[in-house]
């Protein structure tokens, strides 16, 4: 059994001080690879750190939306530049969050980051990890005018079964997290039940949205098996055989 967690923030400090056992407890359910996801210059050097140290591990970098106050051209390319580590697989994580975000010039600068970094991602041939909450249809708009060239992931999609055909449409990859084991979450059920197999690749976020039942708990990638678990039940079909083909298109991803 082998299995990749494609998205994770052990730079993240709920993590990051129990690093070596959190890996440990990985390793033991069957977790074989771990992508570490920046969000900005910290934790984008702290996640090659984590990966210099471990074979096993590997690195994006990038500015998630809600962390670019203060952020300047200068401090983008420093930490794009990080790309060429050679632990570095990918530009992420990346897009727009207006959850919070109400100012609209706010927003227009969401919008010039992300569109800065898929650029940044094309010119380098790397692919980038898409994280989008109600914003779909400006995401889906900006990844249509700059398609990301080299793939990418649309981390913990949240939308409906009905949009994941524009997803496919651009080579993206559909990113399916703890959401999917609530008990009250029909639409992300009805997506793991419908996404394509040869698209699906399944994350943690962790530290946050653990799985079923350990809601409200520090999530880690050993939880990925229960995303595992209920993804295999929702589409009746063996778990060795789901964890196969999503090992295989995570691989190809992040080509690792």
């Amino acid at each position: 059994m082998k299995l990749i967690d494609t998205h994770c923030h052990l730079n993240d400090e709920q993590l990051y001080q129990d690093l070596d056992n959190v890996i440990s407890r990985a390793l033991q359910t069957g977790i074989e690879k771990m992508v570490v996801i920046g969000w900005d210059k910290d934790s984008s050097l702290k996640a090659i750190k984590i990966a210099e140290q471990y074979p096993f591990i590997y690195a994006c970098v990038g500015f998630h939306p809600e962390n670019l106050e203060g952020v300047d051209d200068e401090q983008l390319n420093e930490v794009l530049n990080l790309y060429s580590h050679p632990k570095v697989v990918g530009i992420g994580e990346i897009g727009l969050d207006y959850h919070w975000e109400k100012d609209l010039q706010k927003r227009e600068i969401q919008k010039q980051f992300f569109i800065k970094q898929i650029e940044f991602a094309n010119k380098v041939g790397l692919p980038i990890s898409i994280h989008s909450r109600e914003a779909f249809q400006d995401t889906l708009e900006i990844l249509k005018e700059h398609k990301p060239l080299h793939g990418g992931v649309m981390h913990c999609y949240s939308e409906s079964v009905e949009n994941i055909q524009d997803i496919i449409n651009l080579n993206l990859y559909i990113g399916l997290d703890g959401p999917v084991t609530f008990r009250n979450a029909k639409t992300p059920k009805e997506v793991a039940a419908e996404v394509p197999l040869e698209k699906l690749v399944l994350e943690t976020d962790s530290p946050y949205l653990s799985p079923h039942p350990l809601r409200g708990t520090v999530n880690e990638p050993s939880n990925l098996i229960l995303i595992a678990d209920e993804i295999a039940n929702l589409r009746d079909m063996s778990k060795k055989h789901l964890l196969e083909v999503v090992y295989d298109n995570s691989c190809k991803l992040f080509n690792l």
